[in-house]
């Protein structure tokens, strides 16, 4: 049974759960495959330029940009755990995007953890975006001041036009 869209916060995090009628593989596909990915960044593919290494320790990436004619920055994640299509998890970021992401230093960005299960409506989907707990309060207060809950909850929801 489909609960409908919710949002739960704490100080370090941001846990979406969203409901779609589609069974796990075709929402796990949509964070997986490259020509899926256009619904993160809103942009076509052919602009967006998506590209997926799915594989632990494997890098996706898509090309986003802010309103028409803005800046055009990278963004994807580095793969942590790969459970398909059970479950996803990966350092947000790109090396040379925003947020910047540092292969060495995973704490530095969000981690985020993707679970697909299924239910007798299709899929229930929990995307819970958080912060390392080695980061210093206002490490995290800088994070969250940019923003990231409001932007994080508007890229979730267009995945549901996607799988859909």
């Amino acid at each position: 049974m489909s609960t409908g869209p919710s949002t739960e916060t704490t100080g370090r995090s941001i846990t979406l759960f969203r409901d779609y009628p589609v069974a796990p593989e075709r929402v796990f596909a949509a964070w997986t495959e490259p020509g899926e990915l256009e619904w993160f960044s809103g942009l076509p593919a052919a602009q967006s330029e998506p590209s997926v290494d799915l594989r632990v320790g494997g890098y996706w990436r898509v090309l986003l940009q802010e309103g028409p004619g803005g800046r055009r920055y990278a963004t994807g994640g580095r793969y942590l755990q790969i459970d398909a299509p059970h479950r996803l998890v990966f350092s947000w970021g790109a090396v040379g995007g925003w947020p910047e992401l540092d292969p060495d230093d995973v704490d530095a960005t969000p981690l985020v953890s993707l679970d697909f299960v299924a239910t007798d409506d299709g899929t229930r989907m929990t995307a819970r975006l958080s912060l390392s707990e080695n980061l210093e309060p206002g490490q995290v207060e800088h994070w969250f001041g940019l923003g990231i809950r409001e932007g994080w909850t508007t890229t979730i929801d267009r995945l549901a036009a996607a799988v859909g």
